[in-house]
């Protein structure tokens, strides 16, 4: 700064520097501001780190809520998904201060015994899910989005004695559908894992001699085979954790694979799964509202939170998915050389808020929230982990704002759940509509299958003008038939390979191109937080470009109106 005097008044006249040196102070107080507003809102001090491993089936949800505490409360959570076998057998040594399971201790797998730990434990739920069929399927270079499928076809594809997707049982789930002669490719776990272990105790509880005798031919002399968290390949494509599975389907040189996956996993890679055939004989999807009314009919053990789901296999009830579960978080209920009370706050903390805040999210993630009775037993739960805050009654849970909870007790999005659509029920007719990942991209029909003269039962999209022949296959090429919503789709030049799927001689959509398969639609609950970085990033930018083109130009500009000094 300069100063200089001019008769009796006093002129101040700012050198560039110190305006750089003021404006630099200026941007670092306002950056610093924005830095407070990125940070995450401690909302208390003393949080410490804690650790986790476990299901991959249940990963999806528990990243979202990592994310979210993160963010708000400046509380670090790691996670491992190494499979809900890895998970019990790293608590269990003492490795963890968490685990994540769908198979509680204590159960004999393939005649061994899991045992259960030294230390004090506790299970409580965390998030209900469904189990679904994940798969890749054309005909010709339609992507098929709406395919259904019983429980008795999935066993079988499952145990290998179905085959090929033109098999007349497929055929009898999807009648407007000219499904072609493809290999069916099962992709199965080949780790220890709850997903597994729920599916084959399904099989086993509604299917049990086809269970048994493929258990058998696998090498598992044991009858009855019973559930199992390692799948017995046989010969059949296995791959490691959730993402592998869903990964090795979605591949472009997988078309004719179909997995077993948390129902997230098809949503994020944009690929659709199969309706199950349910005991009120309609198809259904495993949407939160459908897993919530399934969930209905789990009896739970009072004594630890297990649950029985041998009734949700056959809810009568029309909006039922069959393959419903929760999963468990593994909990320590005493203090241990690697874990105090100060890690205990943190993980109670944790698990309140995604009983109560986090379930909000469960839809959005792929899941279906708890219902009000497992988030009362799990708040009981939170209370016992040593250095604990949330010691509350779990009759009064005003605070939580789980989206199941109503003022009469029962699950308020089990009540409000909708009945399925007729076009679900076994028979005739089958439903367009596509369903999770590709619930936007519709299948008008296989076309072609009604015979000699056009588009087959539900549309016409690729359809033929000539008879089908015994493989479902549409021979002759021609006009499309019309699809459900009256539009006409360029017919096929030529016939579906039986053994391929594809299309000898090219089938055009109504606009003369090909048909494409879908993109993926993938889940963010960071989507707001990421707009709000991004535009604070830029306005730093902008006050850091101001720092250094601002005080030249207003220095200039104040000595220009000062005139020459003496």
């Amino acid at each position: 700064m300069i100063i200089s005097a001019h008769s009796s008044t006093r002129h101040v006249r700012w050198s560039s520097g110190a305006l750089r040196g003021a404006a630099l102070l200026a941007v670092l107080t306002i950056v610093a501001g924005t830095q407070a507003l990125l940070a995450p809102t401690a909302g208390a001090a003393g949080y410490v780190p804690i650790s986790g491993s476990g299901s991959t089936w249940s990963s999806n949800a528990l990243d979202g809520w990592r994310r979210n505490v993160a963010n708000l409360y400046g509380i670090t959570v790691n996670f491992s998904a190494n499979g809900s076998t890895g998970g019990r057998t790293d608590f269990r040594a003492g490795l963890v201060d968490f685990a994540v399971s769908e198979i509680p201790y204590g159960l004999t797998d393939g005649g061994v015994l899991d045992p259960k730990p030294q230390r004090g434990f506790g299970y409580m739920p965390i998030v209900a899910g469904g189990t679904s069929f994940m798969y890749n399927l054309k005909i010709g270079n339609k992507r098929v989005t709406n395919l259904r499928l019983s429980g008795d076809t999935i066993t079988k594809i499952f145990t290998q004695k179905i085959t090929k997707w033109d098999d007349p049982a497929i055929k009898a789930d999807n009648p407007s559908l000219a499904l072609p002669g493809r290999t069916i490719v099962p992709v199965v776990r080949a780790d220890g894992s709850g997903t597994t272990a729920q599916f084959t105790a399904w099989m086993a509880s509604q299917y049990g001699g086809l269970w048994d005798d493929y258990c058998h031919r696998a090498g598992r002399n044991i009858t009855p085979c019973g559930f199992t968290s390692f799948y017995p390949p046989n010969g059949m494509n296995s791959k490691a954790g959730s993402q592998g599975v869903a990964g090795f389907t979605a591949q472009a040189s997988s078309e004719g694979a179909i997995t077993y996956v948390e129902y997230s996993y098809a949503r994020n890679s944009g690929f659709p799964i199969a309706k199950v055939l349910n005991k009120a004989n309609y198809y259904v999807e495993p949407k939160a509202t459908s897993v919530a009314v399934a969930l209905l009919q789990a009896k739970i053990n009072p004594s630890d939170l297990t649950s029985d789901l041998s009734q949700v296999y056959v809810n009568p009830d029309p909006r039922a998915y069959p393959l419903s579960s929760y999963s468990y978080m593994v909990i320590p209920q005493d203090k241990t050389a690697n874990f105090n009370e100060e890690k205990g706050r943190t993980l109670s903390d944790f698990a309140y808020y995604f009983l109560c805040e986090g379930q909000q999210q469960a839809d959005a993630l792929g899941y279906s929230p708890l219902p009000v009775n497992l988030v009362a037993a799990g708040v009981d739960q939170v209370g016992k982990i040593p250095g604990s805050t949330h010691k509350l009654n779990s009759n009064n849970l005003a605070g939580c704002h789980n989206p199941t909870v109503s003022p009469d007790g029962s699950n308020l999005l089990a009540k409000n759940a909708a009945q399925p659509d007729p076009c679900d029920l076994k028979g005739a007719t089958q439903c367009t509509a596509g369903t999770g990942g590709a619930a936007n991209t519709q299948t008008n029909g296989g076309g072609g299958v009604s015979g000699a003269g056009g588009g087959g039962p539900g549309g016409g999209s690729g359809g033929g003008s000539g008879a089908a022949d015994s493989t479902g296959t549409a021979a002759g090429g021609g006009g499309g038939g019309p699809a459900a919503d009256g539009t006409i789709a360029g017919g096929g030049t030529g016939a579906i390979d039986p053994t391929t799927g594809e299309v000898i001689g090219g089938a055009t959509s109504a606009n003369g191109s090909a048909a494409s398969g879908v993109s993926a639609v993938p889940v963010s609950v960071d989507v707001a937080d990421n707009r709000r970085r991004m535009v604070l990033a830029m306005l730093a930018a902008a006050l850091l470009l101001g720092l250094i083109v601002g005080p030249p130009l207003v220095a200039r500009t104040l000595r220009n109106r000062e005139g020459p000094q003496t």
